[in-house]
Parts: C-alpha cells; structure tokens; sequence
C-alpha cells in the first residue's frame, strides 16, 4: 500500500528529488542517473525528470545524463523481463494485442523495430522495456538500438527544461530580456520541436509498412 501511494504521488516526489540533486553538486549527475534508473524499473514516466534535467544541468549535461539513465535504466527493465519477471510480462502480452504485436515484430525484425518504437512511442516506454526482453533480441543491439532511438525526444524535453529555467531567471532578473534574446530562445524551441516531430513521423511511417499495432498479430506468428 507504501508503495502504491509513493506511485500514485510520483510527480511530486520526483520533483522533490529534483531540487534535492540539484543541491548535491558533483554528486548531482550520479544521483539522477541513479533515480532514472529506478524510475524505468517501477515503470513510472519519465518524463517530468527528462524536463529537471534541463532545468538542473542544462541542455548538453542534461541530455548526457537523461540518455545514461535511461538506457541503463531500459537495460535493467529488459533484464528483469528476459529471467525474473518473464512469466509476468507473458502474461501481460497476452491480453494485449498491441503488445503481441510489439513482441511478433521485435521477434521478425529484431533492434531495428525497438529503435523505431523508440523513436515513435505508440507503446509506452514503461512496460515495452519489459516486453523486450522476451523477444529474441540480443542485448547489445537492444541496448544501442533504445539509446539512438531515445536520443530525439530526450533532447526535445531537455531543451523545453532548460528553456523552462531559463525563462525564469529572466523574469526575476532586474533588466529586461531584450527580443533578440526572445527570439533566441523560440525559435530553438519550435526548431527542436519541428525535429522531433519530423523524426517521428518518420519511423511511425516506416513501423506501419512493418506491423500493425492496431490489430492482433495473426495465429501462428510470434
């Protein structure tokens, strides 16, 4: 009950352990890593860290030390789903048919359907990281194939975080923001956003001539 509680008030608690890093200095990337980490494991978004990270480390770190976290952290919900927890993630598959698909595709097409689904995330982050590791897949391509796929959109929450606190401090500052710098910081963020739409249009473009998620994979397949 302990925990479903934390679970269910898990923004705010994130948030929480966002001002905490940020106040442990060189300690701070190592903590976050280590907090994204456990975050993929209980399978809780994301992505309101995705956004502290931007705020807290800035554009570069923060996108450095969201794609670390998030891989090991991917990498150790695949583990479990492969051994400890396979015959729960079975089950789980089984009375979905969009993870069914998921798991027919990985199994044909292997990591180049885990970095399309990556990149377009029409299976949430949470429980896919899970049904991998019942696939075939092989661990290195697994992990290479979800850090390249992860790489656009963590860069786009990154950028929207670090814009976030940006703005901020501008607004507290004694002397007004001048419009270039406005015009500055906009036009980055539509540019980043346009890119990463773009991205995915593209690999949900590429999944459907693959599979369909919509519907459940046909007997005998998977």
């Amino acid at each position: 009950m302990l925990l479903l509680g934390w679970a269910l008030d898990a923004p705010r608690h994130l948030q929480n352990a966002l001002f905490w890093v940020d106040s442990l200095g060189l300690w701070g990337p190592v903590v976050y890593v280590g907090i994204y980490i456990l975050v993929c494991i209980l399978m809780i978004p994301g992505s309101i860290l995705t956004l502290g990270a931007g705020a807290v480390f800035g554009v570069l770190r923060g996108t450095i030390y969201t794609s670390v976290g998030s891989t090991l952290g991917a990498t150790a919900a695949f583990m479990l789903g492969r051994f400890l927890l396979r015959d729960w993630v079975k089950q789980k598959v089984e009375t979905s048919p969009r993870l069914a698909a998921v798991d027919e595709a990985v199994g044909r097409e292997g990591a180049r359907i885990v970095f399309l689904l990556r990149m377009s995330p029409l299976v949430p982050f949470s429980i896919s990281n899970y049904v991998y590791g019942l696939t075939p897949v092989k661990l290195g391509r697994y992990i290479v194939a979800s850090w390249l796929g992860m790489i656009p959109g963590t860069i786009m929450y990154v950028y929207i975080g670090s814009l976030a606190r940006r703005l901020a401090e501008l607004g507290a500052a004694e002397r007004s923001t001048s419009p270039a710098e406005w015009t500055l910081y906009v036009v980055g963020l539509i540019a980043t956003v346009i890119a990463t739409v773009r991205v995915t249009v593209v690999a949900r473009r590429a999944l459907k001539r693959r599979v369909s998620l919509d519907e459940p994979p046909q007997e005998g397949q998977g």
